[in-house]
């Protein structure tokens, strides 16, 4: 199966077969990367960055708007990712050498996974690698040998699209404190914000349906750690807000 079959045997399409790392599939709202050999560590892929804009020589590299595109459908159109392996030839595209990367052979396998962006760089991630931005949660059991310690805690599973859905639908500025990482720290910060449950998943018997708008809201990291500070309670967003103005004001 050559890669064009690939990817159309998974409804997914792009604008150009010879250069295109890429592809998407509109009408499942699915954005397919190749994920390279030499930058991926096992968990987290490198599939775009800022660098790649241009070839060795210097010209406009002919892949990469498409991949901005499609990195910006899932970021903010709420696109799945999905990536499958490309290992990276050692043999140059162009007389010189100055074309863009070319693949040496891939593995017809698809793997849902995360965006994750790091500056002027794109990752796919593994959903359990990503830094969850969840409650933290009492641990039943600790283990002790030596210098180092061992912890068990509960887990519970969270969905990485209702997280996205929550962030399109109310921003990303804490709803606390007003807080924007992206205002702060500019291009480092843009995107980044905390997710809190309004109903605790630890309070939560097996799988219930999350309404991103109803039950999830955007805060910053100190504000969620305040929000489940009360031992066996977290705390409501609205006594948080009057305790943050007492100590202001």
């Amino acid at each position: 199966m050559s890669r064009k079959q690939f990817i159309e045997s998974h409804g997914a399409t792009c604008r150009n077969w010879n250069w295109s790392w890429s592809f998407i599939n509109e009408s499942e709202r699915v954005i397919i990367f190749g994920a390279w050999d030499r930058w991926n560590d096992g968990k987290a892929a490198l599939i775009l960055s800022e660098s790649w804009a241009r070839t060795r020589k210097g010209n406009k590299s002919p892949g990469y708007s498409q991949s901005r595109e499609h990195v910006k459908l899932i970021h903010e159109e709420n696109y799945r990712l999905m990536t499958f392996p490309m290992k990276y030839s050692e043999e140059l595209h162009g007389e010189d050498g100055s074309g863009p990367g070319k693949i040496g052979k891939f593995d017809p396998v698809l793997t849902e996974k995360v965006l994750y962006r790091r500056g002027s760089e794109w990752y796919a991630e593994d959903p359990d690698a990503v830094q969850h931005l969840a409650e933290e949660l009492p641990s039943k059991e600790k283990y002790t040998e030596g210098t180092g310690y061992q912890i068990s805690v509960n887990a519970y599973e969270r969905s990485v699209e209702a997280r996205q859905a929550c962030i399109r639908i109310h921003g990303c500025s804490c709803v606390v404190c007003g807080f924007n990482f992206g205002e702060r720290f500019g291009e480092l910060g843009e995107g980044f914000i905390h997710v809190h449950h309004l109903v605790p998943l630890a309070s939560v018997t097996g799988e219930y349906e999350v309404n991103p708008e109803t039950d999830l809201v955007p805060v910053c990291p100190n504000c969620h750690a305040m929000l489940h500070h009360k031992k066996g309670s977290s705390m409501e967003i609205k006594e948080l807000q009057k305790t943050l103005r007492k100590e202001k004001y």
